[in-house]
Parts: structure tokens; C-alpha cells; sequence
């Protein structure tokens, strides 16, 4: 069927009558989306099979991700890259009438995850696949996305994401392999000769079904599942709490309505008491299904239990499914019947743990009792994991309470997971050399002391099929017209770029591949926002989850503080600048979303300043996505990377940008550091506090925002725009709360500390702007070096640093 254009235009057509009972002529391009996406799918089956089949018969270990997010974004284009069909059907659709880029439109991006945690996952199960490794995603399948953003009048308000309103042509509903999971009930000890048994009593049961979505590899044989799950109701009367026989229907549908919810949302809000319960029937609803399935699949090797360390490995990315540990000890005791030793020291083996992040808020921990109530014997077992802890502790540190109470995994009436994910993994990584050398310096110190062999860097990566491949096919194109196709199987060869950096024809094709790259941005501002973008101005780009630390109010501030050199000087000889944000702020977290209305009101004011005469422009692009990140990166010149030194502990978005060319403002936090280290000074643009200066301002003190306020004019004129009225502070949207969270609140980020240099650094940036050629050769430098981070390398190191799996070629 994909042998030729001509076979597939004929299996096309032939497809959409017989199923659509349409001719061609009346298809739409949804139509069109619904038979391609099927055929793709039909045309991998055999070969999902068949790399099924091979991991069976060759008994080969494999690991399952474990993971809140995968950020899959859409997955046609994708799948027929890598199938490497992608020209082709691009050729036979527009012989049939069709654009490809219309019906990729039809696609909804999968609500499967939020931002880099999730989009990590999505680039690693690609690399997977790719590289031949037995590797999986072990998901939920989220009815409705985080929510899909609307700006009102310059407000975030947020509608239900229906991802799912349509039919999901990628995946398979799996009923067979669904599986039971228990809630709440009370535990029976017993015993058995000499052995104590636990019995769960009174539980509720949820049915989890399976739904899964194909990942296919660049070598089109090679295909893993993304496995997820989907909670649903079951009514067995003998078994679920509450529900004796004769219960009447309306309890029923309480009880549906409490079960369907588990997978209903994305992170739901856990301001409150009974969010906060749901994320953690979430993560069991996770942890336990996945386990349940892992366990069936290698039940069927017929090796004996003692083999499953060398068969399977647990990855859990970041502490959400930190439950992966104690739900693995209560089946291999309760249901499999071993000691707690053996138990342990298996699980210890399969176990491994990448932790995200320092920030104490993102450090999960639970409420002793809500663990107790909902998960009765997983808490027994979590109990008994920390009493046999604390013992380590005590006999090698007698008498040091203090320790002990800040190494405990139960401290107070708190659970913390990311102790127990520490204690029971046999590999801690962190993302990048910073963050994991921040860890095991600092916030994991004492933990690093006890493990010294523990804790190590696996720096994050992605895809550059998707980021360069898929979402820049010039430049890709130009890459392999230069330096020859191996780079594309191994991207590190992408440094070949570096003999032609200064080559005058290389530099001018770079150069209108990104102007044509910026008028296909430009046209889709100009339908969202009726606007006018100068495709010659600086795109200066910073999309990203919204976080106070990730200071996208640094970066509006200094507009502001533009716009008022502007206002004083009319002729300011500047290069024009289009700023471009995108970004979501969770419902609940009230200054992010008042930092987007900030955003929002200047961009309104400069637009309609007749002073600015085109000197900057400002777009909020709502609803930030995959597949807007695909518009957007591959036509940015600059790439806003300026998170707080300390507090990003990686960044992926920063490697997208640096693979397609755009040049970086940034702090030395997260992986900029490893970007700097190969570029050099000359070819990004560095300001700000160091990580070791933030540090350690946070623990002797000596910053204060307001000596800054007082002796800077700059900063002080631009606050006071905040809360005094005028063009941006008027009836009904004074940001005096932002005002506030920097002097009130001492500027935790540091936003009005690192102001100025922010500032002297896009001055450089103009004047770096105006000498096109060295733009240009910055601009090269970047992309010859971002083959380190494509996730292939990094998933390379996993696989034989941590997780001990090797390649499966498919003949």
C-alpha cells in the first residue's frame, strides 16, 4: 500500500469510498484525516505484532516508563516520517486535491500531559522505538487534557480540552487486558503457619482498561506501546464497598461518577482536600494497573518470579508514580507469596527514579491518614519501608535525631515520596549537570552521603525527528545537502555544520529558510490576531509553562521599560522587535495568570501607540501545544531561556530553539550550562545571578528588592506603572499583586536583581542583530552542536547505565 504513491493514492481512495460511502470529490478534510489515520494504523499492526512477538520469544528484558504526561502531541506526521512516507503521501494527497498540512489540522493534539515532564517522556518513547529497545509508556488516559485556554479581554479563562470528542484514530481500546484496582476497605492480618497474611476486606473496585497508541519507530519495524489507562465502573455487589445488593441506582451512579473521575482530568486542583485525594487515587489508579499488566505479560515468559529483575525494569519519572514501589512489594508478598528480604531486594533491582526538580512545592508529599484510609496496606507497607530506614539510619548515625527526622520517609503526618523513591530505587538521575550536582550538594546531601553510588546525570534530550525533522524540513533538508544523511542516525554529526559556518552561501540558505519560517508564523499571528508581523523584526520567543521563576515577568518588565524608551525618545534607532509568549498558568496559581493579563494589557497598549511605529510588537498566542511549539520554534531568533540560576532543572524547550537556529538569552541554570560549555560566550547571550550566588542569598540573606527599587530609575519607573494609574494600570486591572510579590515578598526570583543586566543583554542582542553574517554564524554554531541533545543520546546512556537493556534488531 506504501510501496509507491501510486499504490497508496489507489489503497487511499478505495479506503474512504468503502468506509465513508462517499466519493472522493465530497470528502472533507476531516474525512481525509479519519481514513489516513486508520490506513498508518493498519500498515504498522503487523509490525506491532510482530516486535511484540520478538520481545516474547526472545524473553528480552524491557523497561515501562512510568509517567503522569506524555505529551505526544499529534502523531500523523510523526508516524509517517518515521515510516518514511512523508514525502510520498504528500505527493499522492495533493494529487488527489489534498494539502498534507490541512489534514495534519484535523489532528487534536492528545491531552496527555502539560509541559516538560510530559514532553520528555513523548521524546523518549520516540528515541525508544527508534533505537530498538524493548521500552513502553505506561500512561493515564485523561478524558479531558489540562483545559484548552481562551484570553478574554486579555484574562486566561480556561474551557474543557475535548481531545477525545472525536475518535482517537491511533488507538486501541485493549478489553482483554483490563484489570482490577482497589480503593479504601480495611486489611485482616492472619497467618498461615509461620507466615502473616494480609487480606484486603470492604474495598471499592475500579476497573482500569487499557487503551493503546502505537510508538513507532525511525525504522518503521520497530514498534512500542504507549500503554494507558482508563478508569471505569464495575458493579459487583460482594466487592464493592457500599454497594450490597439491592443498593438503589442512584448510589450506583455516585459511585460511577466518583470512579470515572479518576481519569477524568489532568492534575486536577489540589487546593483542596478532595483534589488532593483524587491525584492520589490517580497515582495509584496508575501504578497498580501498570503493575498488574507488567506482571501478566511476564507471567507468560513461564521463567520463574526470581527472573523478574532481569526481565523488566521500572523507570518512574518524577514522584507521581513514586506508588510503583509499594504496590510492587504488596503483590510480590500478598499475591506471589515471597518474604519481605527477597520482595525487597527485587524491587530495589527494577526500580529507577529520575527526580525534576528542587522546588519544595513539586516534592510531592501526602497526608499520613489520606494514604492510611484510601490505601490501607500500601500504607502498612510504606510504614514498614520507613521503620526498616530509620533503622539504617540509627545504626549507622546513633544518636542523630536530627538527621533521622530530615532523611525520614514519615515525618510529622506527611508521606514523602520523593524519600521513598530515593530509598528504593537503585539509580537517583537528575537532568542536567547543574541540577543533579545541586541535588546531591544540597537538597539530596544527606541522602547522597548514604548512597554515595546512587545519584547521577542523565541530561534531558529530544527528538530531532519531530523538532527538526517534522517541524523544519528545509532546514533539515539543508542539513543533509551539506554534511550527508548519517546525521539523522546520528544526530552528535550534525558538528560537521561547523566547517561552514562562515561560508557565505550556507549562511544566506540559513538565512531564508528562517524568513521562511517567520512568514509562516506571521500569517498564522495575522488569522489569530489581525495583525500585521514584520518578518524582518527580531522574534524574540519565550513560550513555556507560566511559573514565577521561570520569570516571564522579567521579560515583560523590560518591554515595558522599552516601550518607555521609546515613549521618551520617538526615533530610538532600534531593531524592530516582535516578543511572542505562550503559556499556560494553572487555574489556581492567581499571579501567573495576572502576570498573562500584564502580558496581554501592554500588548494592547503597544499596538495601538502610533509612537511605537512598529518597533514592537507583542502576541500572546493562546493555548500553547505541541503543535503550536511546531510553528513557533523553528522561526525564532531569539530564545527566552532566563528561569531564575538554581531553580529550572533542565529545560528541553531551550534545546528546540538552540537545534533550529535561534540564539539564546539565558541564565547559567538547567542545561544552558551544558549549552554554553560547547558554544562559548560569543554565541549566546548570558546575564544574571549565578546558581551559587542565589543560593546563597537564599541561605545568608543580604538581597533586598527594594535597595534595588530605590537605586535603579529604571526599575522604579517601571513598577510604579504597575499600581499608578494610566495606560496600564486603569479601572478594574491595577497589578498591584505583582508589585507586591517583588518588594513585599523580597522578589523571590530575583526578577529586579538580575533586571539590569537583562537589560545591557538585549542591547548586545540589537547590536548582534544588525551584523547579519556573524548573526548567522552564531546562529550555525547553535545547530552544529544541538545533535548532543538529542534524545537518542540520552536515552542511550539510560539504557545501559540504568536500565541494562541492549537493541532487538528486527529481520
Amino acid at each position: 500500500m506504501f510501496t509507491n504513491k501510486e499504490a497508496f493514492k489507489e489503497a487511499f481512495v478505495d479506503r474512504l469510498v468503502s468506509s465513508l460511502g462517499k466519493p472522493l470529490e465530497e470528502a472533507s478534510d476531516a474525512d481525509v484525516y479519519q481514513v489516513l489515520g486508520s490506513l498508518v494504523r493498519a500498515q504498522i499492526g503487523r509490525n506491532w505484532a510482530d516486535t511484540n512477538q520478538k520481545y516474547k520469544n526472545g524473553q528480552e528484558k524491557q523497561v515501562y516508563y512510568f509517567s503522569m504526561e506524555f505529551l505526544i502531541g499529534r502523531l500523523l506526521g510523526n508516524n509517517l516520517l518515521n515510516m518514511g512516507v512523508l514525502e510520498m503521501v504528500r505527493d499522492g494527497l495533493a494529487d488527489l486535491g489534498f494539502r498534507l498540512q490541512d489534514i495534519e489540522e484535523q489532528e487534536a493534539d492528545a491531552g496527555l500531559g502539560n509541559g516538560g515532564l510530559g514532553r520528555l517522556a513523548a521524546c523518549f518513547l520516540d528515541s525508544l522505538a527508534s533505537l530498538q529497545y524493548a521500552g513502553h509508556g505506561c500512561g493515564i488516559r485523561y478524558k479531558y487534557g489540562l483545559f484548552e485556554q481562551k484570553i478574554v479581554d486579555g484574562y486566561q479563562v480556561e474551557l474543557p480540552d475535548t481531545w477525545l470528542q472525536k475518535d482517537n484514530v491511533w488507538e486501541v481500546r485493549r478489553e482483554d487486558k483490563s484489570v482490577d484496582v482497589r480503593f479504601w476497605g480495611r486489611i485482616e492480618t492472619g497467618k498461615t503457619g509461620d507466615r502473616l497474611t494480609f487480606e484486603h476486606k470492604d474495598y471499592e473496585t475500579v476497573r482500569a482498561v487499557a487503551y493503546d497508541i502505537p510508538i513507532i519507530g525511525a525504522d518503521r519495524r520497530h514498534v512500542n506501546t504507549l500503554r494507558n489507562w482508563s478508569a471505569e465502573s464495575i458493579l459487583q455487589p460482594d466487592r464493592t464497598r457500599g454497594l450490597e445488593a439491592g443498593t438503589d441506582y442512584h448510589k450506583f451512579l455516585e459511585y460511577k461518577r466518583s470512579v470515572e473521575s479518576i481519569s477524568e482530568f489532568l492534575y486536577p486542583d489540589d487546593s483542596q482536600y478532595e483534589g488532593k485525594l483524587l491525584r492520589l487515587k490517580q497515582q495509584y489508579f496508575l501504578c497498580s494497573a501498570g503493575l498488574q499488566s507488567i506482571l501478566r505479560t511476564f507471567s507468560k515468559l513461564n521463567l520463574p518470579l526470581s527472573a523478574l529483575p532481569d526481565k523488566v525494569a521500572l523507570h518512574i519519572n518524577d514522584t507521581h508514580p513514586t506508588l510503583v514501589i509499594p504496590e510492587l512489594m504488596r503483590i510480590l508478598m500478598d499475591d506471589k507469596g515471597l518474604e519481605w528480604d527477597e520482595a525487597w531486594s527485587m524491587t530495589t533491582r527494577m526500580v529507577s527514579y529520575t527526580n525534576h526538580t528542587i522546588l519544595s512545592e513539586a516534592l510531592e508529599k501526602w497526608p499520613v491518614n489520606m494514604v492510611r484510609e484510601l490505601l490501607p496496606r500500601v500504607h502498612m507497607i510504606i510504614e514498614e519501608i520507613n521503620a526498616r530506614f530509620c533503622a539504617q539510619l540509627l545504626d549507622r548515625y546513633p544518636g542523630d535525631q536530627n538527621r533521622i527526622s530530615q532523611m525520614a520517609i514519615i515525618y510529622g503526618d506527611q508521606v514523602r515520596m520523593a524519600h521513598l523513591a530515593i530509598v528504593a530505587s537503585h539509580s537517583v538521575n537528575g537532568v542536567a549537570a547543574l541540577h543533579t550536582d545541586i541535588l546531591r550538594k544540597r537538597e539530596m546531601k544527606l541522602f547522597d552521603e548514604f548512597y554515595p553510588h546512587r545519584f547521577n546525570n542523565k541530561t534531558n534530550g529530544i527528538t530531532h525527528r519531530r523538532w527538526l525533522m517534522h517541524a523544519n524540513p528545509e532546514l533539515a533538508s539543508l542539513i543533509t545537502e551539506a554534511i550527508g544523511p548519517r546525521w539523522i542516525r546520528h544526530p552528535q554529526e550534525m558538528i560537521g555544520l561547523i566547517k561552514l559556518c562562515e561560508d557565505a552561501s550556507f549562511q544566506q540558505k540559513i538565512g531564508e529558510i528562517k524568513r521562511s519560517n517567520k512568514l509562516r508564523l506571521a500569517e498564522y499571528i495575522k488569522n489569530k490576531h489581525h495583525t500585521d508581523v514584520d518578518p524582518d523584526s527580531i522574534f524574540d520567543v519565550q513560550v513555556k509553562r507560566l511559573h514565577a521563576y521561570k520569570r516571564q515577568l522579567l521579560n515583560i518588565l523590560h518591554i515595558i521599560h522599552l516601550y518607555n524608551q521609546i515613549k521618551a525618545s520617538p526615533g530610538l534607532d532600534m531593531v524592530p522587535r516582535t516578543f511572542i509568549f505562550g503559556a499556560k498558568a494553572a487555574p489556581s496559581y492567581h499571579l501567573a495568570k495576572r502576570i498573562i493579563k500584564l502580558i496581554n494589557t501592554v500588548a494592547d497598549i503597544v499596538q495601538k501607540d502610533k509612537d511605537v511605529n512598529g518597533k514592537i510588537r507583542i502576541f500572546f498566542l493562546e493555548n500553547y501545544s505541541v503543535s503550536l511549539a511546531e510553528k513557533i520554534i523553528p522561526a525564532a531568533d531569539i530564545s527566552e531561556q532566563i528561569s531564575t540560576a538554581s531553580k529550572e532543572a533542565s529545560g528541553t524547550g531551550n534545546m528546540k530553539f538552540m537545534m533550529n537556529g535561534a540564539l539564546t538569552v539565558g541564565t547559567l541554570d538547567g542545561a544552558n550550562v551544558e549549552m554554553h560549555e560547547m558554544v562559548g560566550d560569543g554565541n549566546m547571550f548570558l546575564f544574571g545571578l549565578s546558581a551559587q550566588q542565589v543560593m546563597d542569598y537564599y541561605q545568608y540573606g543580604g538581597y533586598y528588592a527594594r535597595d534595588m527599587y530605590n537605586s535603579d530609575s529604571r526599575i522604579k519607573e517601571v513598577l510604579e506603572q504597575l499600581i499608578t494609574p494610566g495606560p496600564i494600570c486603569c479601572y478594574h486591572q491595577d497589578f498591584e499583586n505583582i508589585y507586591r510579590s517583588l518588594l513585599d515578598n523580597n522578589d523571590e526570583f530575583f526578577v529586579l536583581k538580575d533586571f539590569p543586566g537583562y537589560v545591557e543583554t538585549h542591547v548586545e542582542i540589537d547590536r548582534a542583530y544588525r551584523n547579519r553574517s556573524e548573526w548567522l554564524k552564531k546562529s550555525i554554531i547553535n545547530i552544529a552542536h544541538s545533535g548532543k541533545f538529542s534524545s537518542d543520546n540520552t536515552i542511550s546512556r539510560y539504557a545501559s547505565e540504568i536500565w541494562n537493556i541492549r537493541p532487538i534488531p528486527l529481520v
